[in-house]
């Protein structure tokens, strides 16, 4: 058996696992590279082999930095059934399309005003690309196991994270090889923590926050803080949010603070249609979080939907103050951008990043304290207060991955390091030999190891 990493290797974008059995090749996730431009080039550059040799594609969850690459596979040539829990497949039909078409507008904008270095600029795919991949998703349930050919058996258990997520784990050759996904943390507001790390042979453990330990302070006396303290200057909050988790995340908790009087009565809009279909989903899987029926009502009617593009435009005429809620996350796209490009360069206003910023992206450069940013080929100012509350993040910290991985009865034969920026993966290497004890290593891109 052989396992190649073809991304999440000094990054938490492009996640893709090739591992090959006999004449079996599975790929566990299938994700965009995002941040810096030597990374995104690598989604235009394809993969080591065709995708057409491939026979199964493994989804953790449906975020694009795992998900995203798919239109690509598919339209390159593979044929085979991407399997993936139910709600991440629900997800991802959500997820797609949308990342299609906001490529094709971002293709489509910068013909129309000139700022592209390529003569036309092209989408990376196209919302026809996604729609074609979705015929291939093939939901399963989590524990129980299924069959990849004739000798590999795979299970999803529950990873916490998002809706959906799932860790894997697959069994072939007389060995257990676990990726852990995107995991999420024991005391998240909306999803249960993951399940327990089942015995492995091998490990690949992700290491988003794998340097660092979040802050113990209350994510939602620090979100009720910021919006009072902007609102009482006259300004507008921007929040940058993953439109599947975050977003959902951000808005239960404006409730709790409506609900609370932390507050002024201002309006909150959540200009993000994915965003809004995905709360919709927590409806149709109560299992998959901690919600009651009566908490999703409250959480989808937290915030006033913003409809239309013209919707969304009207919002930056306006100077009073109010929340926006917009994808994407780390600001690398969608209607987010219009908004930073308003009232970023108004010093009553404030940015509130709440999750991971991976290096390169706007968000980073954002948090990084820059005084301005570049957005649809123009330098914006940046005068606005920039703040980031990572203790609102569905990633694991340092020492809920050690907690999570210490009561293995056995230590793995080895244990791969993904899906963290150099720093934080380097961290969780040392934590995990010094206080595991465990034989680990941080791969790089293009690694290929023998498991036996």
């Amino acid at each position: 058996m052989k396992l190649t990493f073809l991304g999440a290797t000094g990054t938490v974008t492009g996640s893709k696992y090739l591992l090959t059995s006999g004449n079996e090749r599975i790929l566990v996730d299938c994700g965009l590279f995002q941040g810096y431009k030597q990374l995104r080039l690598r989604n235009w550059a394809g993969l080591p082999l065709a995708p057409a040799e491939i026979s199964a594609v493994v989804l953790t969850h449906a975020h694009l930095d795992h998900s995203g690459y798919l239109p690509l596979l598919v339209r390159d040539g593979f044929r085979g059934k991407i399997y993936a829990s139910a709600a991440t497949c629900d997800l991802c039909r959500i997820i797609l399309p949308d990342s299609g078409r906001l490529l094709e507008e971002e293709a489509e904008y910068a013909n129309r005003h000139g700022f592209s270095k390529h003569h036309p600029a092209l989408p990376l795919y196209t919302e026809a690309d996604a729609m074609l991949a979705l015929e291939q998703l093939s939901p399963v349930a989590f524990g129980q196991p299924f069959g990849i050919g004739s000798s590999l058996r795979v299970e999803l258990q529950h990873a916490g994270h998002i809706l959906g997520a799932a860790s894997v784990l697959l069994q072939g050759e007389g060995l257990r090889v676990v990726f852990s996904g995107d995991l999420g943390r024991p005391n998240d507001v909306l999803m249960a923590p993951p399940e327990s790390l089942p015995q492995a042979d091998y490990l690949v453990v992700e290491s988003t926050y794998g340097d660092r330990r979040h802050d113990a302070s209350d994510a939602i006396e620090l979100l009720g803080k910021t919006i009072s303290e902007t609102a009482a200057r006259g300004g507008v909050t921007i929040i940058p949010a993953f439109a599947v988790g975050r977003a959902q995340t951000i808005l239960y908790d404006v409730h709790l603070l409506k609900q609370r009087g932390v507050i002024p009565a201002l309006p909150v809009y959540l200009n993000s249609p994915m965003a809004v279909d995905a709360t919709m989903l927590y409806r149709r899987y109560p299992h998959d979080h901690r919600l009651t029926p009566a908490q999703c009502e409250a959480m989808s009617h937290a915030a006033k939907i913003v409809n239309s593009a013209q919707e969304s435009i009207e919002l930056n005429q306006r100077r009073v103050p109010m929340v926006i809620i917009a994808a994407s996350g780390m600001a690398t796209g969608g209607r987010v951008l219009h908004h930073l490009k308003a009232f970023a360069p108004d010093r009553r206003n404030s940015i509130l990043f709440a999750g991971f910023q991976a290096g390169g992206t706007r968000g980073a450069t954002l948090v990084a304290g820059a005084d301005a940013v570049k957005i649809h080929g123009e330098y914006v100012p940046v005068r606005a207060t920039v703040r980031q509350i990572s203790n609102l993040s569905a990633h694991a910290d340092g020492d809920e991955l050690i907690a999570w991985m210490a009561p293995l009865r056995q230590a793995p034969r080895h244990t791969f390091i993904t899906h963290g920026e150099p720093d934080a993966a380097e961290a969780l290497r040392r934590r995990i030999g010094e206080q595991l004890g465990w034989a680990c290593s941080v791969p790089a891109y293009g690694d290929e190891v023998t498991l036996s």
